[in-house]
């Protein structure tokens, strides 16, 4: 019924949350309408997953359709407060209602693992439950892909239009006029939504034709398009992309779409309707090549000296560090077999991430290079303790706030893991599983350390407990923890 007609004791409260279940309501719409993709593909095959996926569809569109006409007359006017509000619950809805048809489906997983599969997914993790990728349904691992593919498009308008907005984490630095909402969200937000869903549409399509056309079969290519982009790293296989080992051509194609999805999506419409060398003159892309570059030489070299012939381990290790370092998680080879450093360096290289406005996650490049701005600033007043000296990235101005968000998203991203790794070792995980895993669970990355949930295993073993941890992990590391820590203090709940 309309927010007019309902009792008036709650008619106050349901005026506040209306505009949030309105929006909830259309992300429901959209979960229920992208579960019509795999269950087509299901109904042609015939395969009986498809029972599962028009109970899901029935739930998810059911509950959105409530949603739309309890809401109906409501205007869509949000303040701050409610943003935070509709960020964080719009992840867990979207996360419970893509878990139905893992629930309903073939594989049958437990409530716990069909939650933790959902959210990795949404949150694009690429951590998985599953065992067995390669025999399930073509439908589930077409879903598998569209949870990611959703999810990241949901990352990119989150990083560059809601996330500056609400000053979370030093987001503020990269405010644009789409960030600028004053209270009303959807009218400026429009247009670079637009713009950056048509780029990361037309790049997902780019990445199924070219690896088709390398030889991939249409489903692994269709899939791969989607978790690439995404930067999600779910495969359609238990060997990840152990299965195009000996394919250079189709690892190579992997890395620069992985590569496109860690960069600043802004900057990509800037350079379509200005010119390229936008992108080069970023501070943030030119530290994150400048980053892959000397590790991918660093460890191509420390290979080499091992036996390996060099092509080969120049297309192993950029193919593997790219993927840890945007985030995305897929493994064409266990290598934590590589040796020690190796496993050292790529234990660092969980946290690093790519470009603020992309689809990665992890702490991001641009917080790494204010730190280091602010350390040779200190270092600087050291030494001249009368100086002022201005602090400036990419050519503008850093003001404090930013300063400040930065110094607490890194103190809580840090706080988080290891307090994290504490619980996960509460219930009788390894330090290497505990510490990794929390790591990549905030950081979003995939794939830990370790025999247990390491490039070559997963999280299928792990304690119920620990994958809900694990899955709170996920969705605070991908909100930036900050928008989900601060619906914990009392203040914010005070009128």
């Amino acid at each position: 019924m309309p927010v007019t007609a309902i009792h008036p004791r709650i008619k106050r409260s349901l005026v506040v949350s209306a505009p949030v279940v309105r929006i909830l309501a259309v992300l429901l719409g959209v979960l229920a309408s992208l579960m019509i993709v795999p269950l087509g593909v299901l109904t042609l095959e015939g395969d009986p997953d498809r029972v599962a996926f028009v109970l899901s569809i029935a739930i998810v569109a059911g509950a959105a359709c409530l949603m739309w006409f309890v809401t109906h007359g409501v205007e869509i006017l949000l303040r701050p407060r409610q943003m935070f509000i509709l960020t964080t619950l719009s992840w867990v809805l979207v996360s419970a209602g893509a878990s139905l048809p893992l629930i309903l489906g073939a594989p049958q997983l437990s409530f716990a693992d069909a939650v933790f599969e959902s959210i990795s997914a949404i949150t694009t993790t690429g951590s998985t439950v599953l065992v067995g990728i390669d025999g399930l349904s073509d439908g589930l691992k077409l879903w598998r892909g569209l949870m990611q593919w959703l999810g990241g498009i949901g990352i990119i308008v989150m990083a560059i239009a809601i996330l500056p907005f609400l000053k979370v984490g030093g987001m503020r630095l990269f405010q644009t006029e789409s960030s600028d909402w004053s209270d009303k969200v959807l009218p400026r937000a429009g247009g670079i939504a637009k713009a950056s869903g048509a780029i990361y549409l037309g790049g997902t399509l780019l990445a199924m034709l070219t690896y088709y056309l390398a030889g991939m079969t249409p489903l692994d290519a269709v899939v791969h398009g989607m978790s690439s982009m995404a930067t999600g790293g779910f495969a359609n296989s238990d060997a990840s992309f152990g299965v195009y080992h000996d394919r250079p051509l189709i690892l190579w194609l992997a890395s620069f779409f992985m590569l496109c999805g860690a960069l600043p999506f802004v900057l990509f419409i800037r350079a379509l309707r200005d010119t390229p060398h936008v992108l080069w003159r970023d501070q943030q892309v030119r530290g994150l090549m400048g980053l892959l570059a000397v590790v991918i030489l660093g460890l191509t070299v420390y290979r080499v000296a091992g036996g390996v012939p060099f092509f080969e381990a120049l297309t192993q290790v950029a193919f593997n560090v790219v993927s840890v370092v945007t985030t995305t998680g897929y493994a064409s080879d266990d290598y934590t077999q590589w040796g020690p450093l190796v496993v050292a360096a790529f234990f660092y290289l969980t946290f690093v991430g790519g470009c603020s406005g992309s689809t990665s996650g992890g702490m991001k490049i641009f917080r790494f290079q204010i730190g280091a701005i602010m350390l040779f600033t200190q270092l600087r007043h050291l030494v001249h303790a009368q100086g002022v000296f201005a602090q400036r990235y990419n050519g503008n101005p850093l003001s404090d706030e930013v300063v400040r968000g930065v110094i607490a998203f890194s103190f809580f991203f840090f706080l988080t893991i290891a307090g994290l790794a504490l619980g996960l070792a509460l219930l009788g995980l390894d330090l290497v599983t505990a510490l990794s895993g929390a790591a990549t669970a905030v950081a979003n990355v995939g794939p830990g350390l370790g025999p247990i949930i390491g490039p070559a295993g997963n999280f299928s073993s792990l304690p119920d407990a620990a994958k809900w941890l694990l899955s709170l992990g996920m969705l605070m590391g991908r909100l930036e923890i900050l928008t989900v820590l601060v619906l914990l203090t009392p203040t914010f709940w005070r009128k």
